[in-house]
């Protein structure tokens, strides 16, 4: 999966950016946070992990 599209697919659902770790871009919810990794593309079982992890909708 493209990481723009993860991205995309967590700021539509309510997360936004807080800050930049070492490779990683650290997203929140307000209640939980999730470490995104700084590639072109993200692996599909990270990716899909995320999405379920959070239940995220499209």
């Amino acid at each position: 999966m493209k990481r723009r599209d993860l991205i995309k697919l967590l700021e539509q659902n309510g997360w936004r950016f807080k800050r930049e770790g070492g490779s990683h871009d650290i997203y929140t919810n307000g209640s939980a946070s999730e470490p995104i990794p700084r590639h072109r593309e993200i692996d599909e079982e990270l990716a899909k992990s995320i999405i379920r992890k959070y239940g995220l909708k499209k």
